[in-house]
Parts: structure tokens; C-alpha cells; sequence
């Protein structure tokens, strides 16, 4: 088997500029292949929150889930380090959390927070090592896809003339089973389409086989979408849990224009003027 590196050849999926792949091992393969822009999505919920957190002008730092240091990132950024949802429900008062419905009643409070270091075992990990890895990372989710798929489109004309076309690397983070394994999400297959079929409706269209599955996916569940979200297993276990909210911010289609660059250490918007 031809490897050229630490993944074979063929899983890296060299031969379109446009390529699908899950979780953190799928991610470090397509940065091998040397992708311009590494787009993560994280439906329920990292990708969500950081745009809700953007939309609201908070600044936003990935972080590994359940490091020692996190504490201590945080406060060399000057930033407030969320926690985990469930966390946040065995403890007094407001905290932030991973939950994007308490943050965005959190970020309606003027001037309460501006800078949020957001760990999660899956999204904010996954983009957390990307940064070492060289592809620029963008964080998506179906809130801000077209958003994404737009600025994106613009880079691929900006660079029409390079001899190295632009290419993307959409991430489907997945959830993870009790013993560590990656759980393929539905959700982040569909998230991870809806950015794919907008790059493919705005003419980056040279998408992998994998990449076109996940388009399939989604123009499959687009006319009821937040349907289908709340009827997912990743749904219905957070609805259980009592946070049905946060899949109804997750399910809203387009509604958000920013673009999550991660730049240095933290995510800013892209599309800002």
C-alpha cells in the first residue's frame, strides 16, 4: 500500500480539491495531504456555540477537553474558560458553558463577556491540534455554512492564478462512544454537507466521493431539518438531559454571517469588515 507519509495515499483523497473525512484521525490525514483550509463541524455543539459566541463579538479559544491547563490558558488570555454542559448544571448561579442557548443568554448582558477559552472533546480538540498541523482552520456549522462556503469561494477566486489551487478539508467531528471510539454523528454528516453543497452550488465543485455522500445527506433532510436534528441520537440524548434548546439553536439554517478563523490562538470573524 502506497503511504507516502503516515496515512496511505488513497484515504487522504488527493485526487479532489473538495474532501470529507471524521474525527481527529480523518483530520490529521487530510492535513497531510496539504488542504489550504481545514473546515471543522461540530453540530452539537462546539461549531454551534463558537458562532453564537462570534455573532455576540466574543472571542473564542479551542481548547482540549479535561486538560490541566486549561485554567491557566485561560487566564493568560484574560479569558473566561467555559464548562462542560452538565458541569455547569450541578453549580450555582449563571456559568458559561459548551450549551449555546445559555450563552447566548449570557452574551445579551453587555460587556459581561468578551473573550472565552471553550474546551470539547470533539470540535474544539480537533481544531485545538489542526493549528499545528498548517491548514488555515474554520469552524462551521449548519448556523453559519453558507456563510463559510461563501468566503471560501472568494478565496478559491482570489487564488484562481497559483500554480496550487485552493483546497478544503471539511471535518465531521463525530461524538465518542463510553470507551473513546469515534461515534460518526448524523448530525455532523449533515452539517458537514450543508458546507459542501454550498461550495458545490457556488462552483467548488470537484468534491470527493465521500464529500458528495454528505451532500447527498443533507439535500435529503434540508426540507426538515430541524426535524430530523431533534429526532437524532445526539438530539434526543441532549433534549433528555433537558437541553432540547441548544438543538434548536443548532437547527438554525443560515442564520448567522460569521466566519470562524482561527487565528494565533483563537477564533475571530473572518468576514468582519
Amino acid at each position: 500500500m502506497e503511504t507516502e507519509g503516515e496515512f496511505a495515499r488513497a484515504h487522504r483523497q488527493p485526487d479532489h480539491r473538495v474532501r470529507l473525512e471524521w474525527g481527529p484521525t480523518g483530520a490529521a490525514a487530510l492535513a497531510e495531504q496539504g488542504s489550504t483550509y481545514a473546515v471543522v463541524v461540530d453540530v452539537l455543539s462546539f461549531t454551534t456555540t463558537v458562532t453564537v459566541a462570534l455573532d455576540h463579538g466574543i472571542e473564542v479559544f479551542p481548547y482540549r477537553w479535561r486538560d490541566s491547563g486549561a485554567a491557566a490558558h485561560a487566564m493568560r488570555h484574560g479569558a473566561t474558560l467555559a464548562v462542560g454542559r452538565f458541569e455547569a448544571l450541578g453549580r450555582e448561579g449563571r456559568h458559561v458553558s459548551l450549551s449555546p442557548a445559555s450563552l447566548r443568554q449570557v452574551a445579551a448582558e453587555p460587556g459581561q463577556l468578551t473573550r472565552l477559552v471553550l474546551p470539547s472533546p470533539n470540535g474544539s480538540t480537533i481544531c485545538f491540534d489542526l493549528a499545528e498541523r498548517g491548514p488555515g482552520v474554520v469552524a462551521a456549522s449548519l448556523r453559519n455554512r453558507y456563510a463559510v462556503a461563501q468566503w471560501l469561494a472568494r478565496q478559491a477566486f482570489v487564488r484562481r492564478d497559483e500554480a496550487e489551487p485552493l483546497s478544503v478539508a471539511v471535518i465531521a467531528a463525530g461524538e465518542r462512544w463510553p470507551d473513546g471510539s469515534l461515534r460518526p454523528a448524523v448530525e455532523d454528516l449533515w452539517g458537514a454537507g450543508a458546507v459542501l453543497a454550498a461550495l458545490d452550488d457556488l462552483g467548488l465543485d470537484d468534491l470527493s466521493p465521500e464529500a458528495s455522500m454528505a451532500v447527498a445527506a443533507f439535500r435529503a433532510v434540508e426540507p426538515d431539518l430541524a426535524e430530523r436534528l431533534d429526532a437524532c441520537a445526539s438530539g434526543r440524548e441532549l433534549a433528555d438531559k433537558g437541553f432540547a434548546d441548544d438543538v434548536a439553536v443548532a437547527a438554525e439554517l443560515d442564520s448567522s454571517s460569521v466566519v470562524p478563523m482561527l487565528v494565533g490562538e483563537s477564533f475571530t470573524d473572518a468576514a468582519a469588515p
